[in-house]
Order: C-alpha cells, then structure tokens, then sequence
C-alpha cells in the first residue's frame, strides 16, 4: 500500500472520489499544482490566479492567491508542494501559518470545482508522448 498519491489537486480540479479512496486506506493526498498553477498553462481563460473568489479571500486575509490556495489545502488535511524557483515566492508559499479560513470560505473554494483536469491525463503519459526512457524502479 502507498503511503503517499500525489495528484493534481487545486480548487478548480479536485478529485474528491479519489481523496476519500485516500484516506479510506490511510494514503495521504498529496497536491501537485496545489496553487493552480496548470490552470494559467496553455492559454486558458481562467486561471485560479484571477478568480474573483480567491482574490476576495485574500483580500480579506491581506495574503496571495496562491497563499489561500495553500492554506485550503492545509486545512483540508492535504501536503501540499507548490512549485517555485524565486526566493521571494518560495518565503510566501512558506508564509500560510498566521491565519486560517473560515468555513464559509471553505465552501466557497470547495465550490470552484470545475471537473477540468489541467495537466496531462495520466494515460496520456507514455514513452512515445514524452521521448524520455522511464528507469525502472
């Protein structure tokens, strides 16, 4: 049994189903792209970056975006690894233990839910899509 699934997991793309078959074997859920980072990939519309209820959650909270998205995923009982190479971004990712959101504003990210994958879909990973020999374990 894993002790770890890590999976794309953001407020626009959440995978309840397979965060309940996590936790109902004692498998931790851990987020990749917890910020929705994929989202902003690709030209897409709609990011979690602009999204009217994040920004108005950290308004509130005088934090990021990007910093609400890693305390939701906190709260939810999730690891969390966003992805940075600046200083700066690393510390505010780091910056999400001096404040905590309310149920409401729970819900509210919960509800963000669109059922969109933003990366590629786990099938579609294969040695002829990506050209990279994949060693074995």
């Amino acid at each position: 049994m894993p002790a770890v699934n890590q999976i794309e997991l953001h407020p626009y793309f959440q995978q309840t189903a397979l965060q309940r078959a996590d936790a109902e074997h004692g498998i931790v859920t851990q987020a990749w792209s917890p910020i929705g980072g994929i989202t902003s990939y690709r030209g897409s519309e709609k990011t979690t970056f602009d999204d009217p209820t994040l920004l108005e959650i950290a308004r509130r909270h005088n934090k990021s975006t990007a910093q609400v998205m890693l305390r939701w995923g906190l709260q939810e009982g999730r690891s969390v690894i966003p992805k940075s190479t600046r200083p700066a971004r690393i510390a505010e990712n780091f910056d999400v233990f001096d404040f905590e959101l309310s149920a409401g504003q729970m819900a509210a990210i919960d509800a963000l839910e669109t059922g969109m994958r933003g990366g590629p879909e786990p099938d579609s990973i294969t040695l002829e899509s990506y050209g990279r020999a994949i060693p074995e374990a």
